[in-house]
């Protein structure tokens, strides 16, 4: 019978055998700029989100309005993927690697160390360029009211909330990214990372590397006095600051990221179509 689409798992030896193994042995320069990318790209799905649904849940309900903020942050991953770049939240695939001894784990490591610093940067650049831009403004500063808002929910999860949520949304990232590489089409591409990428953002899960632009906008606008006021968190900001976004949200989401990418898609995986040769079968 003909697929127009790859099995589970041919696409799991194409990632094994493939695209894992040549992500280890890039350059530092094509990592940095590759992941530099990403953290810019990731971080347009973000401001996206933000600026379409900052008055939206008033109009059409909070649920349907986190549905379609989960649609247009897609386009963050849609650029990863199709455009080209490193992300460290489907880099997290490379373990597949790594279990069928392809990989040695310090390759592994080297690979997560430059992309998650690249990601920092490139999405930290994006905060620069969106603030400047004063798009924030917009609808009588309602948006970096919305902005604000996000973020200071962020930094104000308990280290389990944010672990957990980290473990979800990685999941669901990685099985874009997996089913993405079923598609032989552009098409088939952009329809496999919609829905996987809509349903975490529309379910509240927590991405890292999102959160390295999120976070970071909040920042940036908590100094603005009528952003505060219009959002409503006079006094409320206690906990965003640069050592609580680390502490209370990058480092377990971060965690979670791994566990859910590297242990919950790729370990599986690798026993059900990998482990003793079954990848052909």
């Amino acid at each position: 019978m003909e697929f127009d689409c790859r099995t589970p798992a041919t696409i799991a030896d194409t990632l094994t055998r493939t695209v894992c193994r040549q992500k280890t042995r890039e350059s530092i320069l094509r990592l940095t700029v590759l992941g530099f990318f990403a953290g810019v790209y990731i971080g347009f799905g973000a401001q996206l989100a933000t600026m379409v649904t900052h008055d939206l849940a008033g109009v059409i309900g909070v649920g349907v309005a986190k549905l379609i903020s989960g649609a247009v942050f897609s386009v963050g991953l849609m650029l990863v993927v199709i455009a080209g770049a490193e992300l460290f939240t489907g880099n997290n695939l490379i373990l597949l690697s790594v279990l069928d001894r392809q990989v040695r784990i310090q390759k592994l490591l080297r690979n997560w160390g430059i992309v998650y610093f690249a990601n920092l940067v490139g999405s930290l650049l994006l905060v620069l360029l969106m603030y400047e831009s004063g798009l924030w403004k917009t609808n009588g500063a309602l948006v970096g009211a919305k902005a604000l808002l996000i973020a200071n929910a962020k930094v104000n999860l308990t280290f389990l909330e944010a672990f957990t949520r980290g473990i979800l949304c990685n999941w669901l990232v990685c099985l874009a990214l997996w089913i993405a590489v079923s598609a032989r089409a552009v098409v088939g591409k952009v329809f496999a990372i919609l829905f996987p990428i809509m349903a975490f953002v529309a379910s509240g899960f927590e991405h890292s590397v999102a959160n390295m632009f999120f976070i970071p906008m909040g920042l940036v606008l908590k100094g603005q006095a009528t952003v505060v006021s219009t959002a409503g968190l006079t006094g409320a900001l206690s906990n965003l600051t640069i050592g609580k976004m680390i502490i209370r949200n990058l480092v377990p989401v971060t965690i979670g990221n791994i566990i859910g990418g590297a242990f919950f898609v790729a370990t599986l995986y690798w026993i059900v179509y990998i482990r003793k040769g079954k990848s052909g079968e």
